[in-house]
């Protein structure tokens, strides 16, 4: 069992020797797929260039090109960037330089955090006036349903600066039988007369408060989703502050992918066309334009019937005519919603909007990008029959584009734009560099174990040796079986204490053999009692341990969570290898035999 257990944690210990190799990752932007002929243009121009690589290989529509030193990947970034152009997005990256043999026993090297592997690290601001406008507008529409229901006649309804909305009526009585009305069913809003004939809207405090912190903890939900779904390994995604997020994504040497993907504001809002303005030529104030991809106008109405927050799962596929088209699904609210409304407008057209915040390219006072709204109708059709809870958009323009647009509508759309207001590359040098420091911290504490064990305990010393080595073994190799585990500088700080501690239980066990060797018992009696009375101290000893493990991962965050993980893996090994690993070595060097002396 012992010979069995160290040779698997061998081999799954054998991919972190191999290191990475520094790539360069090819991607289509927004979703184009790279192809044969992408692969071939860049051969080209690497060879135009005299820049070496080790492999380039196109799967699943990327192309990722190895090079022997991150000098290379540089230049043919620089190189590749001039000659392809905005169509594609030239990430840098890290990629395992595992063998293909170890590849096809699922053997890989162990996920290393940002401040060992580099990569990218966000600091990003919520949006929260466009969020607020959000709810400025629902607020308005809330108003206009209330007062039809009611049969109450307005005569205009506007924004108000402070994300109030204004109601003009015809007359005081009017103005004062809608507030009578609407204070009783709209707990959320503070209804006050506002000069005359007018109803000032606000929202109450706490719903403002209940808005700013549903659009930061969404968003965080979302990011987390997006993240998730791109294959980063071991992201962190954590709150600071009021309205700000942490990102940081290890293995990514390159911001403009991430930035793409996680600031993608991608959306869907589902409208009525106004088929009567369009005829007339004259757009009233309940509707607006909107422009298809290639220009053309269409008047729709302002009323959004859904929004893409109803969206539960969406999925690419081709249509009868093998077009491009993406599968909707909605929860149970926005399919009685959608339900409710087609049911009553069968044979009139419903557009799909698609709704993106853009960086534009300009800053604000404070240094900030300011974020554009790009809308673009990417679909008309006219409702042939009631709508549920499933259906599918069509009239996109390619599959990739819709593999694309399916996998930020089934991540979610950001309740709020968000603003980078920090990034910050950390190169591969600076981990290699923690990586050396952490390895020669383990280096020393495993040398420093072996001289103290060795001299004071001789030959059982040198037992206790081997069974570190194999500590350590186990260790690396069961962090790298686990997929959510990933190595920082503090788990390599737990690496280090779990080696200086797993000597204790060789130190229990040894000076119990010596005590009952001084009581007189024979050689077998003391090794066998050594053990037996050693071992409920060591399964206390460490049974402690473990329990703060657990609380460290429970309640801490982050680099607390490292070392909480990698202190747990630690203690579990140590008690097999010291307890388990040198039993089987002083029975194999020992057992059945008449000893007279220990070398202990």
């Amino acid at each position: 069992m012992l010979i069995v257990a160290i040779l698997i944690g061998l081999l799954y210990a054998l991919p972190n020797l191999y290191g990475e190799d520094p790539a360069l990752q090819i991607t289509g932007a927004r979703g184009a797929a790279a192809s044969e002929t992408t692969l071939d243009q860049i051969r080209t121009v690497l060879e135009k260039d005299h820049i070496a690589s080790k492999s380039i290989a196109l799967e699943n529509g990327a192309i990722l090109a190895r090079f022997k030193d991150p000098d290379a990947q540089l230049r043919a970034r620089e190189a590749l960037m001039a000659e392809l152009g905005k169509n594609f997005v030239v990430g840098l990256n890290l990629a395992p330089d595992t063998p293909h043999w170890l590849v096809m026993l699922r053997a890989e090297p162990m996920k290393l955090g940002l401040d060992l592997r580099g990569g990218v690290h966000f600091l990003m601001e919520v949006d929260m006036n466009t969020a607020l406008r959000k709810l400025q507008e629902q607020t308005i529409d809330t108003l206009r349903s209330e007062l039809r229901e009611k049969s109450i006649p307005y005569a205009s309804i506007r924004k108000l600066s402070n994300n109030g909305v204004e109601v003009r009526f015809r007359d005081d009585a009017t103005r004062d039988k809608a507030i009578s009305y609407m204070g009783l069913r709209q707990r959320d809003l503070v209804l006050s007369s506002n000069g005359s004939n007018t109803l000032k809207a606000n929202l109450s405090d706490t719903r403002l408060s209940e808005a700013r912190e549903y659009a930061v903890q969404q968003n965080i939900t979302i990011l987390r989703n997006r993240v998730n779904q791109l294959g980063v390994a071991e992201p962190l995604v954590q709150r600071q502050g009021t309205d700000r997020i942490v990102v940081e994504l290890p293995g990514i040497q390159d911001t403009a992918r991430a930035k793409e993907i996680l600031g993608a504001t991608a959306t869907l809002d589902f409208r009525l066309v106004n088929t009567t303005a369009a005829a007339n030529g004259r757009v009233p104030g309940d509707s607006e334009v909107k422009y298809t991809r290639d220009g053309h106008p269409i008047v729709l109405y302002k009323r959004v019937i859904l929004t893409g927050n109803h969206i539960t799962d969406s999925t690419s596929s081709t249509d009868e005519y093998n077009q491009p088209q993406v599968n909707i699904s909605l929860d149970s609210a926005g399919g009685t919603s959608m339900s409710n409304f087609t049911k009553d407008n069968i044979g009139k057209p419903m557009s799909t909007l698609f709704v993106e915040y853009k960086d534009s390219g300009n800053k604000d006072a404070n240094g900030r990008a300011v974020l554009v709204k790009h809308e673009e109708v990417i679909n008309v059709a006219n409702i042939q029959s009631r709508l549920g809870n499933s259906f599918r958009i069509t009239g996109i323009g390619n599959a990739n584009e819709a593999r694309q647009f399916a996998l930020l509508l089934r991540a979610g759309a950001l309740i709020a734009p968000i603003q980078i207001v920090e990034e910050r590359t950390i190169g591969p040098t600076l981990g290699q560099q923690n990586i050396a420091q952490g390895l020669e911290a383990c280096l020393w504490g495993l040398v420093a174990s072996t001289i103290f064990m060795v001299t004071w305990y001789r030959k059982f010393g040198m037992i206790a040796t081997t069974a570190l080595v194999a500590n350590l073994v186990l260790i690396v190799g069961v962090m790298s079986l686990l997929p959510g585990a990933t190595l920082t500088m503090q788990g390599i700080a737990g690496i280090v204490l779990t080696l200086a501690v797993a000597v204790d239980a060789n130190v229990l066990i040894n000076e119990r053999i010596k005590e009952e060797l001084k009581n007189g018992r024979s050689v077998q009696q003391a090794i066998h009692q050594g053990y037996k009375g050693a071992f409920s101290s060591i399964v206390d000893a460490n049974i402690t341990t473990l329990i703060t493990a657990v609380i460290l991962y429970s309640v801490g965050t982050g680099s607390i969570k490292g070392f909480a993980i990698t202190t747990a893996i630690g203690v579990t090994t140590s008690m097999f290898t010291a307890i388990i690993g040198t039993r089987a070595i002083v029975n194999l060097l020992y057992g059945g035999k008449r000893i007279n002396k220990l070398s202990i």
